[in-house]
């Protein structure tokens, strides 16, 4: 509570001597010209004066950036209700393991190894690399590991009914089909197209 009544006093302050300068150029100017009075609140900023009442430093009327910041903080968990979170991503991730144990089965990988616990599946191409994929509630998102992309956290799109990374648009599965096709040298299939 005291930082704002600082903030409010700065501010009252600082519009006291905006006032005073004003006054002060506009009366040595009238002298001189027909210049009449503006009151501060009719003057034209570029950015507007900040109007909250809890100022912080951050806030104080400085300018947006302009720099590209990557995606805005989107609350998805306000789209997909938990239970139907759950529901999506566990029958994902549930076809992608009986799809990439069948997978392992028909290529010869050294070191093939897979795995699903505590909502985590770990899918092991020996030297080639790992993949882990888990379940991520509170974002409502999947997450990834990928030895070949790096991380990436997909949301559900209602649109294209499959899992999409945002800030590239890619969907999760044929990720996986491409990058596993690259890693191992045979292709896979694990999304429903519809040719």
């Amino acid at each position: 509570m005291a930082a704002a009544s600082s903030s409010s006093k700065l501010l009252k302050r600082i519009s006291t001597s905006l006032n005073s300068i004003q006054h002060s150029f506009f009366s040595s100017s009238s002298s001189s010209s027909s210049i009449s009075r503006i009151p501060i609140q009719q003057l034209k900023f570029p950015h507007p004066p900040c109007s909250s009442s809890r100022v912080s430093s951050r806030d104080f009327c400085s300018p947006t950036s302009n720099f590209d910041q990557g995606p805005a903080a989107v609350d998805y968990s306000a789209l997909l209700q938990e239970d139907e979170f759950h529901k999506l991503a566990d029958a994902t991730i549930h076809d992608l393991l009986e799809k990439v144990e069948e997978y392992g089965d028909s290529v010869d990988i050294d070191g093939f190894d897979i795995d699903y616990g505590n909502q985590v599946l770990t899918v092991k191409f020996g030297s080639l690399g790992t993949y882990v994929l888990n379940k991520q509630t509170p974002n409502r998102q999947i997450w990834m590991s990928s030895p070949v992309s790096g991380p990436s956290r997909f949301d559900w799109d209602r649109d294209s009914e499959a899992w999409i990374y945002r800030r590239t648009k890619a969907k999760l599965l044929e990720t996986l089909e491409t990058e596993v096709q690259q890693l191992c040298g045979e292709p896979i299939t694990l999304s429903k197209r519809a040719n």
